[in-house]
């Protein structure tokens, strides 16, 4: 059993815009109730405001608490599930990367902190009077997205854009965020993110990583030392253990298969590396995940 990934379509319900979908999240989750009621991903980036309830957010294994004034971002294949203790309101909106992107030739959505790299935290706390400010920019991007005006396309656009930016000030002020040494340093990252990304199933040494990004080995580890305090070995350990960790609860397969499926043919081994990188055997993990 894979994880199910939702395509942006699936909610669009013939809606004119193309690519874009807002609603208050009330209405969100009781519609999509029968989409969103167990782990899944995403095609697309997703925005969601809270202004009432509580519970928790589970974002590629790690746990948040949902409260109001909470902010969470999503990227393109992160899992998530929730689980609410109380009736959350608020809003929420997503869209494709092209949606985005070519309205904004010279701005891409990497240039937001919240969506730049997986090492940022995908949340926000914002401060009351934020949070009154922002739940009114996303009220009136829902209306605009409910109504027929003219320049409607137009007003969304320039809507999300301000959200972003108001939400990219609140999150580097009240957020510790990697420091990135220079442009050259912050694009390497973002090309060794993406390379991991595709080939981390049968690449595990930095010394591939390095030669498909045309710099040696110890200048990679500089630039990822330089922008997030790690080591290359690192990072490519932390998405495998990801993986791991997705296909050990998200899938009926054996352990023996979820090994072979990431390039570990001596289960043994590949148990050891997982224990020493969790604390736990890959069967603890399972059991304790669903205790």
């Amino acid at each position: 059993m894979k994880i199910p990934v939702l395509h942006i379509s699936q909610f669009l319900k013939n809606k004119p815009l193309h690519s874009l979908y807002v609603n208050s999240f009330a209405d969100h989750i009781q519609i999509n109730k029968n989409l969103i009621n167990k782990p899944h991903s995403h095609n697309f980036y997703l925005c969601v405001i809270f202004t009432k309830g509580t519970g928790t957010h589970e974002i590629d294994f790690d746990t948040y608490p949902i409260e109001p004034g909470k902010v969470f971002f999503l990227k393109p294949g992160q899992t998530h599930f929730w689980k609410f203790e109380s009736q959350p309101e608020g809003y929420i909106f997503f869209h494709s990367q092209e949606f985005y992107e070519l309205k904004f030739l010279d701005h891409s959505l990497n240039s937001f902190p919240f969506f730049y790299s997986n090492q940022n935290p995908p949340l926000l706390q914002l401060s009351k009077e934020k949070l009154i400010h922002l739940t009114t920019v996303f009220q009136e991007l829902f209306t605009e997205y409910r109504e027929e005006n003219l320049l409607r396309e137009a007003k969304i656009i320039s809507l999300i854009h301000y959200i972003y930016i108001e939400l990219t000030r609140a999150y580097t002020a009240d957020t510790i965020i990697e420091k990135l040494g220079s442009n050259s340093y912050a694009n390497i990252l973002e090309r060794l993110e993406k390379l991991i990304n595709a080939h981390f199933y049968t690449e595990k040494l930095p010394k591939f990583y390095a030669e498909k990004l045309s710099i040696t080995t110890k200048h990679l580890n500089r630039v990822v030392q330089k922008t997030i305090s790690k080591t290359t070995t690192t990072l490519i350990s932390e998405r495998i253990m990801l993986e791991a960790k997705r296909l050990i609860v998200h899938s009926n397969d054996n352990l023996a298969n979820v090994a072979d499926t990431l390039g570990y043919s001596d289960y043994a081994y590949f148990s050891k590396f997982f224990k020493i990188n969790t604390g736990m055997t890959p069967m603890e993990f399972r059991k304790i995940y669903f205790h």
